[in-house]
């Protein structure tokens, strides 16, 4: 298999999704601006994704892709057949649990999670009822995952990249031709990431019956966890939910003292994370969905030295593409946000104030998507507790940053972006250390060259950058869209030429970083 290639390919899904998610973002901005209504929702929609991302394809997909991947290599199809039909049972059933508890008490949830509403009764009840309707969510995307890790191993990546996409179409039909029906047009934003649930559950189902690996879900789970592969799974589940979701967690928390800021802080906050996450999925996500299984194959072959191989071409492709990311965020924070948002009911003041913790979010964009590299050489090996215990830390770190930032140096939403930046890039500094210390990667030569180029090349382009923003008044071509759409992909485009001319000048060629995996 081409990683690159294949990379290549997942990425292209992951645009297509980015897209059309920046779409939606951008219409939802524009319909329902940055209010306590639009607060509401976020927050509802807030701890069921959490939920999705911890069980379903956060500790979830760490646990069980290693051992799907341990038993389709040395046990052959039946065993691995029977191991999803009990995964998928207890997944499928504990999530259903999820969702009820959830719904019961989604006020209480509500409550502790966004305490800042009460002082809008009618947005805090939007809130808890938006809430109930999504909480089954959880249980819809866990069979998403599901599905995802057994594709995933057979090397099966285009639809579960694809699959978001979905979700996006469905929030953009809401927001166009249902929302103006609806006494309270939020509601419509619900209403769709149900539906949505609902058709990313489907679109699994056809290429599982392609391969024989449907899985089959009992009525009675309790049969399904006394398997052995399950109790392993689960074993390793417990703490990977504190490894893999820290920054989820943190994020949380953030939720909740925005909520107290600022009317519309929590909002700001989402539009930057919106851009954030763009360059995160491409990169990170695709990266860790193409290593792991080829890490764990590694793995149960016991061949370290493809093993540290395939981390350090995960590493140089990281930084190639994530260093312009993070300086490209920094230095066009407005005319991004000014660009894709910046319409309707979405005024001056929120491009403005959106535009402030995206910049702080690229101080920190290396380490979150390094995080996604480094983390899955630690499950590949089926080694939780290590980034259990940097997790466990990094989140008290971020904590104590919410603190100086938000309250000390009056940074307010900046300063919960930018704990959450820092925050990892400490994970992912503790993360390199630990593989370097028990010798499961060695670096190739030449990365301090590497470094020196890819410096230079960043330089020149951020430079570039920052004088072109400096020439359009971005704010007050409002009313002037399609000119200022032109303005930011010419800009755009010229930055991106620039960056990789320069790398062409000073010696990179794609060949270098074309990769198979065995």
């Amino acid at each position: 298999m081409n990683l690159l290639k294949t990379l290549a390919s997942i990425s292209s899904m992951t645009l297509l999704s980015r897209i059309t998610g920046l779409l939606r973002e951008s219409l939802f901005a524009r319909a329902f601006g940055a209010g306590a209504y639009t607060d509401a929702f976020i927050v509802a929609f807030r701890l069921p994704n959490l939920l999705r991302r911890l069980f379903a394809e956060g500790a979830f997909s760490q646990a069980f892709v290693p051992i799907l991947a341990e038993f389709k290599n040395t046990r052959g199809p039946e065993a691995t057949k029977h191991l999803s039909d009990h995964v998928g049972t207890v997944l499928v059933w504990s999530t259903v649990l999820v969702s009820a508890i959830g719904i019961i008490g989604a006020p209480a949830l509500i409550y502790m999670i966004a305490s800042g509403l009460r002082a809008t009764p009618d947005a805090q009840q939007a809130a808890i009822w938006m809430t109930q309707l999504m909480f089954p969510y959880i249980a819809f995307m866990s069979f998403v995952a599901l599905a995802g890790g057994i594709l995933n191993t057979w090397r099966e990546f285009k639809i579960p990249a694809f699959t978001p996409v979905l979700l996006n179409l469905c929030l953009i039909a809401a927001t166009l031709f249902l929302a103006p029906y609806l006494k309270q047009p939020i509601y419509a934003q619900a209403i769709a990431v149900f539906v949505g649930g609902i058709l990313q559950m489907a679109l699994q189902v056809p290429p599982l019956v392609r391969i024989g690996m449907l899985p089959h879900i009992r009525l009675n789970p309790a049969i399904s966890l006394r398997d052995e592969g399950v109790r392993r799974i689960l074993k390793k589940m417990g703490p990977a939910v504190f490894a893999v979701s820290a920054a989820q967690i943190s994020l949380l928390i953030n939720t909740s003292i925005a909520s107290s800021l600022r009317e519309g802080s929590v909002s700001w906050l989402t539009y930057a994370d919106r851009l954030m996450e763009f360059p995160t999925a491409m990169l990170g996500v695709a990266l860790g969905t193409i290593l792991l299984p080829s890490l764990a194959k590694a793995n149960t072959d016991a061949d370290h030295d493809e093993y540290s191989s395939l981390l350090d071409w995960g590493l140089r492709l990281t930084f190639l593409l994530a260093v312009p990311a993070a300086v490209g965020l920094a230095t066009l924070a407005e005319p991004l946000i000014s660009v894709l948002f910046h319409y309707g009911k979405f005024d001056d003041t929120a491009a403005v104030e959106s535009a402030k913790p995206l910049i702080a979010y690229s101080a920190g964009l290396l380490g979150i998507i390094l995080v996604k590299t480094l983390a899955p050489a630690f499950y590949a090996k089926q080694d939780i507790r290590t980034p259990v215990k940097i997790a466990i830390g990094v989140l008290a770190a971020t904590q104590v940053m919410n603190v100086l930032f938000v309250y000390g140096v009056n940074l307010e939403v900046s300063g919960l972006a930018l704990s959450i930046g820092l925050g990892a890039c400490i994970n992912a500094g503790f993360l390199y250390s630990g593989l370097r210390r028990r010798g499961i990667y060695q670096p190739q030569p030449g990365w301090w060259l590497f470094y020196g180029k890819l410096a230079i090349a960043a330089g020149v382009m951020g430079a570039a950058a920052w004088y072109g923003a400096q020439q359009v008044p971005w704010l007050a071509m409002r009313s002037h869209m399609v000119m200022r759409v032109g303005a930011l992909l010419g800009l755009v485009g010229g930055c991106a030429v620039l960056y990789f001319a320069v790398l062409f000048a000073l010696g990179f060629r794609l060949k270098d970083f074309k990769r198979r995996a065995k």
